[in-house]
């Protein structure tokens, strides 16, 4: 099932509490624009959703696909530099983003499926996405 406006990403049971992220992909801002790359992640009991680019310097954070969290698995952080980002707030905590965090991306947990904002449309379950 596709949802107008959302994306869906995974299944409930694939995020587990500091454990892999899941990489999905956005639809581009505009035309000719890039589509974007995005994640979510569990942390705290809750899915959250962020973009995938480092506040630092434009680049992915995972040193491999999935792999977000430090190995306390308390931190977001970026394999490159080593910023490191709050996996609940996306805000910087240390390392050269300088303050600088990550961008969100709005994500939904509903009926055991994570689902991603694509910008534009209503949530799952919205009486207009059964169009």
């Amino acid at each position: 099932m596709t949802t107008p406006g959302w994306i869906r990403v995974c299944t409930s049971a694939e995020l587990v509490e500091g454990g892999d992220g899941v990489r999905f992909e956005l639809p581009a801002p505009r035309a000719g624009a890039p589509a974007r790359q995005a994640f979510v992640v569990r942390y705290d009991g809750r899915v959250h959703g962020w973009l995938n680019r480092c506040a630092h310097v434009p680049v992915e954070l995972d040193w491999m696909p999935g792999k977000f969290f430090d190995e306390s698995g308390l931190y977001l952080i970026c394999a490159t530099h080593g910023a490191i980002y709050e996996p609940d707030t996306g805000r910087c905590a240390g390392g050269p983003c300088r303050g600088a965090g990550l961008e969100a991306v709005p994500v939904l947990e509903r009926d055991g499926i994570i689902w991603g904002a694509d910008p534009g449309g209503p949530p799952p379950g919205h009486p207009a996405s059964d169009r």
